[in-house]
């Protein structure tokens, strides 16, 4: 059996933008260097905020290339080469399915209403029942996982399940306790341009043992 990919931060974040930008502005797909830099670094709809440069990004797109999660586009008679990504054919994915793995990647770990919503601008799902059953065709395959409920809340967090370490990677902003990343990489703070993400990821591990931990004591009456 073939094993998934292991996107790093910046990666996810990458192929993130890629499918978001298929379905939510077609006709500036694909995307140049230079566009998918900028929707990588904006700051709506993206957790935690990153500052991406082009040498960055276009590292990122090549090891995506060698997963087969994107291509570059060379058309003709044109100056700026494109990228494009390749989930849908490479991970057998229906667009549905395409529109919650890419707000996974770009925010990370979300409760089913919220991802919902934000899905829904890609791709309609009408309701969390809908929902509901695109994510259990992203679990069977391995693409995302559910986690406990943050402390004080009863939902679950979907996180994505392609990225490396742990998948957390964004639980803390959920759980009201993720650092303001943005802050950190506005003031140039951040060397990396995924060390945001790994921090968040590690405190979101930290809130999701706290959790775990709650629930066995509760369960063992203690």
């Amino acid at each position: 059996m073939k094993e998934n990919p292991q996107l790093d931060a910046l990666e996810a974040r990458v192929l993130g933008v890629l499918i978001e930008k298929e379905l939510t502005t077609p006709e500036q797909y694909p995307l140049s260097l230079n566009a998918l830099v900028v929707g990588c670094s904006q700051k709506s709809n993206r957790h935690p905020v990153m500052e991406v440069g082009e040498s960055d990004a276009l590292s990122a797109c090549e090891r995506l290339r060698l997963m087969q999660l994107a291509g570059l586009v060379k058309e003709a008679g044109a100056r700026v080469e494109r990228w494009r990504h390749n989930a849908r054919e490479t991970l057998d994915l229906l667009t549905p399915e395409l529109a919650v793995l890419a707000e996974l990647l770009m925010r990370g770990a979300q409760q089913p209403g919220e991802l919902r919503t934000r899905a829904s601008r890609m791709a309609p799902i009408e309701s969390l029942e809908k929902l509901e059953e695109i994510l259990a065709a992203l679990e069977k395959r391995g693409y995302a996982r559910r986690l406990p409920p943050p402390p004080g809340s009863r939902a679950v967090l979907i996180a994505p399940a392609l990225t490396e370490g742990p998948p957390q990677i964004a639980a803390a902003a959920a759980a009201g306790a993720a650092p303001h990343a943005a802050a950190g990489a506005n003031a140039g703070a951040s060397p990396r341009p995924g060390l945001d993400a790994r921090v968040a990821a590690l405190e979101a591990e930290v809130a999701a043992l706290r959790a775990e931990l709650a629930q066995l004591r509760e369960s063992l009456g203690s």
